[in-house]
This record gives structure tokens, C-alpha cells and sequence, in this order.
């Protein structure tokens, strides 16, 4: 039983003539009789009554049209959605990113996306990159934006990265630190500062970038939540570093320096690899790579 031959039937039961249905979907009246012969075959028992005037339903004929007609209603309504999610007019992207990243990144993509596409339904699920990449891997996700920098543990085979930028590392510092006049600085100069840090594995977070010109940070502090680490760095208990997708949350009582030789952490939009996901992820993923542009003309007007 395919759909060819019972939308055959149905239109010969509607019609109550095979030149009728035939007529209606423009195809031979013998073309009709074949398929609705091989249909009364392949159930082994008549389905119309044929006489001089058309045709009518028999007993089996009239269960069958009941069952062909929720069949075929349903199929057009799979085609109508399947339709509207290819065109972007309904369906859903599951989106995850890291805080900074929801700062000012990914919410400028999401806004513009759903100006076009106010009919595709967009969650945000926040979390440090490795959890991004767990959720991607276990299909909670349709597309992450990560953060990777030199020295992290975040493992990222099997996913599709797609540069978007290289973030700048800056020095948060208290307004009357000894260095706070200075346009710059160089990370080795703060050696022997009191550290503030977003977790115990140093290397997996920004104050890597310490180990990496030669000093373990002291860090006396340690708070994840960045608002937090700026009420340290204003009440002079210690220096932190930020990504400059932070700069826009700064508190006006802290100082912000660029760092010689500056280090950068580099942000990705992520994919599970071998996977389609979703119409949707292919134009939200240019609307991400639109706004990392304009990002990054804004980092480089910082001052150095």
C-alpha cells in the first residue's frame, strides 16, 4: 500500500468516477484503474463497485477511505511543517555560551536572528566551555560558543570550530595601584601581587596566562562570579585578569590595563562534527561571525 495508490483511492472515492479522479490529478484514467487494481490486490478484496454510472465504495472500500484520509491529512501536515522548519518559520535553536560571551556576543547575534526569523524559538543554556562541550556532545545543544586559550584542558575533538575572534586579556587593577597610571603593562610586573581567580585550577582559567610568563600566581581569592572579583579589585584586596568582552560590565572604580605583549584567549562557535542540527544553525552562525566583526573593531579602538 503507497501513497501514490491511496490518494488514487481517495480521489476516486471523492470523485465517485476514475475519469474524475483521473481529471483531477492530471494523470491517464488507465494510470487511475492500475493503481487502485493494484491496491484491491495487494488487500485481496474489491474496493469499489464498478457500473455504468462510476463507481461506488464497498464495505472495505468505505473502512479503508476512513484510515486513507487521516493517513494522507497527516502527511500533508508533516510536509506543511517540514516546509515552515526549512524555511525557518518554526522550529527551535538551543544555543550555549560562557558569562562574557553572554555579554554582549551572543545576545547581539540572538537579537538579530530573530529579527528575521521571529518564528524559530531560541533558548540559552550559560556554563564554562567544558560544559558547553559536554552538552554539545550529548545533543542538548545545537550550536556553543567556547572560549580556548594556550594551556587549557578543555578536550575539542570531534567538533566543528569556527573562529569568530581573538579576544584580549586585560589587568583589572584598584584605582591607586602603583601601575594605574600606566597605559600598559607587563604581566611579570604583577608577579608579586595578590591574585583573585574564578576557580583552583589556575591553568584552566584567564590567570593562566601567568604560568605562561613565568610565575604562579598568589591567589588569596577565589569567586566565580565576576561582579564579585570587581568588589575585591575596587576595595584594593588584590588584581584580577578580565577577557574584553568584559569591558562593557566594568565598575567605574576599577582600572583596566592592556598587557604588553598581550596574551588572548581565542573564541570559537561550535558544532558537533558529522552532525546537519537544525536549518537554523547555519544563519544564526552567520550572525555570530557579523557580530564578532564589529567586536573586534570596537577591541582594537581600546587604547594601548
Amino acid at each position: 500500500m503507497d501513497i501514490a495508490g491511496l490518494t488514487a483511492f481517495r480521489e476516486v472515492a471523492v470523485h465517485g468516477s476514475i475519469t474524475a479522479a483521473a481529471k483531477s490529478l492530471r494523470y491517464t484514467q488507465s494510470a487511475v484503474s492500475r493503481q487502485i487494481a493494484a491496491l484491491e490486490e495487494s488487500l485481496g478484496m474489491p474496493l469499489f463497485d464498478r457500473g455504468p454510472r462510476g463507481v461506488r465504495l464497498t464495505d472495505g472500500g468505505s473502512m479503508l477511505l476512513e484510515h486513507a484520509e487521516a493517513v494522507l491529512d497527516r502527511l500533508t501536515t508533516a510536509r506543511r511543517n517540514l516546509s515552515a522548519l526549512r524555511g525557518l518559520n518554526c522550529g527551535r535553536l538551543r544555543i550555549g555560551a560562557f558569562a562574557t560571551a553572554e555579554a554582549v556576543l551572543v545576545p547581539r547575534a540572538m537579537a538579530a536572528f530573530r529579527a528575521e526569523h521571529p518564528g524559530v524559538e531560541l533558548s540559552l543554556s550559560d556554563g564554562v566551555s567544558a560544559a558547553q562541550v559536554a552538552r554539545l556532545r550529548a545533543g542538548e545543544l545545537d550550536v556553543a560558543v567556547l572560549n580556548v586559550h594556550e594551556g587549557q584542558s578543555t578536550d575539542v575533538s570531534g567538533l566543528v570550530l569556527r573562529h569568530l575572534l581573538d579576544d584580549p586579556i586585560l589587568v583589572a587593577l584598584p584605582p591607586e595601584h602603583r601601575l594605574a597610571s600606566r597605559r600598559a603593562v607587563r604581566l611579570a610586573e604583577l608577579a608579586d601581587e595578590t591574585w583573585i581567580a574564578g576557580s583552583t585550577a589556575v591553568e584552566d582559567t584567564l590567570i593562566g596566562a601567568c604560568l605562561r610568563s613565568g610565575f604562579r600566581p598568589r591567589v588569596h581569592y577565589v569567586v566565580p562570579e565576576w561582579t564579585a572579583k570587581q568588589g575585591l579589585v575596587a576595595a584594593g584586596l588584590g588584581v584580577t585578569l578580565l577577557p574584553g568582552l568584559g569591558l562593557g560590565s566594568v565598575r567605574p572604580d576599577v582600572v583596566v590595563k592592556r598587557l604588553r605583549a598581550e596574551p588572548t584567549r581565542t573564541i570559537y562557535a561550535a558544532t558537533v562534527e558529522g552532525t546537519s542540527g537544525p536549518p537554523s544553525v547555519p544563519p544564526f552562525l552567520a550572525h555570530l561571525a557579523a557580530c564578532a566583526t564589529e567586536l573586534r573593531r570596537d577591541l582594537s579602538a581600546m587604547p594601548r
